[in-house]
């Protein structure tokens, strides 16, 4: 194999830092997937030889071959072009390293759809297992951040501008609720991962024929080989075949795409607050450029925002292939192969880069309250204004916040100072009222309450 030929097999991710090195690299990789197929051949043979479908040695003949080192990968990619996917020079393989007397017993009664959709749930579940493990840790690490700046002050902000006071505290509790919503639909999509298994067109036919052709005295074989397929790949048992019925993949989409959704939030939040001239956050250790050595790049924020930028076109695409035609569709089903990967391996690695993100960041609560101050007070305008309209009417009272604000802003000073001028309002003390880090409303209840969700 020539050198780019060698690359293209083992796919570097040269070109895709979010999920290089990640748990879903390797889970994902054309090794896991041939893998995951294997698998998936080698437990149909035992679900068979469990139900007296074939001989106990087939079994553990087709398992013991069933290794991804022995196969070529780039020869079966370069094979598979020719029946449009792998899994026909996959079982042609396997059956000529299976001994002679045993090779029959290989892919028996199965279609290609059925392999590679097993694989896929497979790879599916070993993916989705550590991108749970990377959820849960996010989760800790954000509701030590809201536990720990449950009543720290920061600029609430709406439409780019200050709206009134908030917390870090809630802000972070926001993002933990994001990610624990993410976790629990991950959670539920990969407990029902279903294994597939139909035959030519989704009727067990050939199964049947099968036990009728070896004389297996065996009622209804093809529904308990379906259970004992499940049983034997810890997959759910799927109530019919699903060949066209994409249900799994997109649940599976579904909850991937909210999940980089969900890291994307955290993600936006960061880069924005820790753009220089904001400076309320910074990523524990920022990336540098190959120009400006001064420069420490919110990376790890940077990569999963991108993430969550493909992740709804990818899911589309899967959607979109719900829509198949007869009981195996043209292209429909070629498409998601690809797509579902790149999804796994980009949902993957931004949960990877969200739990050491969330972990490492580092909260300027200085700067925080030095940023409450830039409007002048007007950032409490609402309060000061629900104080006003008690004394004055609200009519009188918006009018003379109109007009201060106006003073405030293109004179200077304080929105309290300009209040302060207005004769009817002497005697009324706005130093507590004009103080933003007392304006934070029930964020600090709204955090504890939050954090009560396990």
């Amino acid at each position: 194999m020539s050198a780019p030929d060698r690359d293209f097999a083992q796919g570097k991710g040269l070109l895709a830092p979010g999920w290089a090195g990640s748990p879903a690299e390797a889970a994902t990789c054309d090794a896991a997937v041939l893998q995951a197929m294997l698998d998936a051949e080698a437990a149909l043979t035992r679900a068979q030889a469990a139900l007296g479908l074939a001989p106990a040695e087939a079994a553990r003949a087709v398992t013991e071959a069933a290794d991804a080192e022995r196969f070529d990968l780039r020869e079966l990619a370069l094979r598979g072009r020719e029946g449009g996917n792998p899994v026909i020079p996959l079982a042609a393989a396997l059956a000529t390293a299976v001994p002679g007397a045993y090779a029959s017993y290989v892919h028996r009664g199965a279609t290609s759809q059925d392999i590679l959709d097993t694989a896929a749930m497979l790879v599916a579940a070993r993916t989705t297992a550590p991108l749970l493990a990377d959820l849960d840790r996010t989760a800790r690490a954000l509701a030590r951040l809201a536990a720990r700046h449950r009543d720290t002050p920061m600029p609430g902000r709406t439409l780019t501008q200050h709206a009134v006071p908030t917390t870090f505290g809630l802000k972070a509790a926001g993002w933990r609720s994001l990610v624990l919503d993410a976790r629990d639909r991950v959670a539920a999509v990969r407990r029902s991962l279903p294994a597939q298994l139909g035959g030519a067109a989704g009727t067990l036919a050939a199964f049947h024929a099968h036990a009728e052709a070896d004389g297996v005295p065996l009622r209804e074989p093809g529904p308990r080989l379906v259970a004992a397929y499940a049983r034997e790949l810890g997959l759910a048992e799927p109530a019919l075949p699903w060949h066209t019925l994409r249900t799994p993949v997109a649940d599976l989409a579904g909850a991937l795409a909210l999940t980089t959704g969900a890291l994307g939030k955290i993600a936006a939040d960061v880069l924005v607050l820790s753009r220089t001239e904001t400076g309320e956050l910074s990523e524990g250790s920022g990336g540098g450029s190959s120009a400006m050595p001064h420069k420490a790049n919110p990376v790890r924020a940077t990569l999963i925002a991108a993430a969550a930028r493909r992740a709804p076109a990818l899911a589309a695409v899967l959607y979109g292939s719900v829509a198949a035609e007869d009981e195996r569709p043209a292209g429909a089903w070629h498409a998601e192969w690809e797509t579902l990967r790149d999804l796994l391996r980009l949902t993957g690695g931004a949960a990877r880069d969200a739990a050491e993100l969330v972990t490492g960041l580092r909260v300027h609560t200085a700067r925080m309250r030095e940023n409450l101050s830039l409007t002048g007070g007007l950032i409490v305008s609402e309060r000061l204004a629900a104080a006003v309209a008690a004394r004055l009417g609200r009519a009188r009272a918006g009018e003379l916040l109109t007009n201060a604000a106006r003073v405030c802003r293109t004179g200077g000073g304080t929105l309290a100072e300009a209040l302060a001028a207005e004769p009817a309002l002497q005697g009324l003390d706005l130093g507590p009222l004009a103080d933003p880090t007392r304006y934070t409303g029930a964020a600090g209840a709204l955090t504890d309450r939050a954090l009560t969700r396990c």
